[in-house]
């Protein structure tokens, strides 16, 4: 019964990709590098990992819904933790306080784009990625100012090949796991995502709990770039590029309806893994940057499809 259940659940063929990639990864190398691989794998989907949370929360809530000033956001928030914590231990805290705000502004104003100005998501998030991108440049000047050095500990140690901050990030995402499949704001979004007409109907707060959502999926993001300058050794302006798409791919891949209404926090952890991997494989083999981009896109196709893809519409 088990695994009947594994198999028709729609996360398992992330986990079972990214298996798959690192098996033929360590036998391309002989097992050599096998631990390494493991824990470097653990160590960057973490970040992955929380962006795609932010983002599986505002795609749960409908189709267009979607956070495109997510890198931008991350850019934005790690520069203001690293400029306000200025290499004390000390300021951890304050520069903590002060990023999530950062993250919780710019989360609201993606709302109020979207809600008072009738903007689409789409286009308000990325016009909104613009002026904070740009707010990011103008704040960090050019420094890269190295994090505290307990900050940069906790991001950087581990424990028996298993790193600190991953072991962080799984009880996080355990969290996740029971506040959208027994909370009711889990089981709002969810409503919301499938008819929000509907949602409206049975007197759920829709606009209070897509507001909620932009806001999370923001402060996600402003977590994400703390704790990204601690573990590379600061902030850089385009440390959150690569998460535009990332976001996006690993809550398709690891089995969120992109209709929304249904969400799937461990595909999460597996497409984050998933993503890492097959990047690391295709490395190992040493495939050109355009071979690389063509078997990625492929394989990516090919997991959605094994997957089942989108299901028919309600």
């Amino acid at each position: 019964m088990l695994l009947l259940r594994l198999r028709n659940a729609p996360w398992i063929w992330s986990f079972i990709g990214a298996a798959a990639v690192w098996l033929a990864t360590i036998a391309y190398t002989e097992g050599q590098g096998a631990g390494a691989i493991a824990t470097a794998a653990l160590s960057f989907a973490c970040f992955t990992v929380i962006v795609g949370t932010g983002q599986m929360l505002v795609i749960t809530t409908g189709p267009g819904n979607v956070d495109l000033s997510i890198p931008a956001t991350i850019t934005l928030c790690g520069t203001v933790a690293m400029k306000v914590m200025d290499e004390q231990n000390g300021w951890i805290i304050v520069g903590i306080v002060a990023a999530l705000a950062a993250g919780a502004v710019v989360g609201a104003l993606n709302y109020a784009l979207i809600r008072f100005l009738r903007i689409p998501p789409i286009i308000a998030t990325l016009s909104m990625s613009f002026l904070v991108q740009s707010s990011a440049i103008a704040y960090n000047r050019g420094l890269r100012i190295k994090p505290p050095s307990m900050l940069d500990a906790f991001t950087t140690g581990e424990t028996l090949g298993v790193p600190w901050i991953a072991v962080v990030t799984v009880l996080f995402s355990v969290a996740v796991g029971i506040v959208v499949g027994r909370s009711y704001y889990g089981r709002a979004i969810s409503a919301i995502g499938q008819n929000s007409r509907a949602a409206w109907l049975a007197n759920i707060p829709v606009e209070r709990f897509k507001f909620l959502t932009y806001v999370a999926s923001a402060l996600l993001s402003a977590t994400c770039g703390i704790l990204l300058a601690g573990f590379s050794g600061g902030p850089s302006l385009d440390m959150g590029t690569e998460y535009l798409l990332g976001s996006i791919a690993v809550v398709v891949i690891g089995g969120t309806s992109v209709a929304g209404g249904r969400a799937s926090v461990p595909g999460i952890w597996g497409a984050a893994l998933f993503m890492f991997l097959l990047v690391t494989m295709l490395n190992t083999y040493g495939a050109s940057s355009g071979i690389r981009l063509v078997a990625t896109g492929l394989i990516i196709i090919a997991v959605i499809a094994i997957a089942g893809g989108e299901k028919e519409s309600r």
